[in-house]
């Protein structure tokens, strides 16, 4: 590259963060080089606030800065629905559709065996101790429709069945304005099984 030694080193640090690519981080590093002392500051600050005041609830492995977080500690939340997710955004993605009112287990991840994860390494161990008493009535597995969040999903569902618990798995379907020519048959197929009266 032609860019000073400390650039490089920026540039070379952004490429780490997800969904950025050398490019990305090339007009990144630019960005934050041209940034006033006092922008500057501001945005490391952030980050090493976010960095030291964000855990995980204890509860549902949400990240927080409260434990347990507001949605456990939550006295209108359904105590008898418990969706299962893979990171922290997916809870955020069912919670801008303001449907769902139930609780949530973050499971840190999927089972993914070409990297090496396994069951021992997401939150798995500590769902079963959630489901023991009776007040969950229906666990709704709303992992990714990868591979990985497939088995995850076949995994969780094997764990909780002989429990009596409902297991249920959100649909996938066609986005909204979709055209079906430009649909793959995956989706199609899910979204023919995921039908519901009209």
């Amino acid at each position: 590259m032609f860019y000073p030694q400390p650039v490089v080193q920026l540039i070379n640090e952004l490429t780490k963060l997800p969904g950025v690519g050398p490019k990305t981080a090339q007009r990144l590093a630019l960005h934050l080089v041209g940034l006033s002392q006092e922008e500057v500051e501001r945005l490391t600050g952030a980050i090493l606030e976010a960095r030291e005041r964000t855990t995980h609830c204890t509860t549902c492995f949400n990240i927080t800065d409260v434990d347990p977080c507001r949605i456990c500690r939550d006295p209108s939340r359904d105590r008898s629905l418990l969706c299962v997710v893979e990171e922290p955004k997916d809870v955020v993605a069912l919670e801008r559709t303001h449907e769902y009112r139930g609780l949530y287990h973050v499971l840190q991840g999927a089972i993914s065996p070409m990297e090496g994860v396994g069951p021992n390494d997401i939150r798995l161990k500590e769902l079963l101790p959630r489901l023991e008493g009776g007040e969950v009535r229906e666990v709704i597995l709303a992992t990714s429709s990868s591979v990985e969040g497939e088995a995850t999903a076949m995994y969780v569902a094997r764990l909780v069945k002989p429990l009596g618990i409902k297991v249920t798995r959100i649909a996938y379907g066609l986005p909204v304005g979709g055209n079906l020519e430009y649909v793959d048959e995956l989706t199609l197929t899910r979204a023919l099984q995921g039908r519901r009266e009209f």
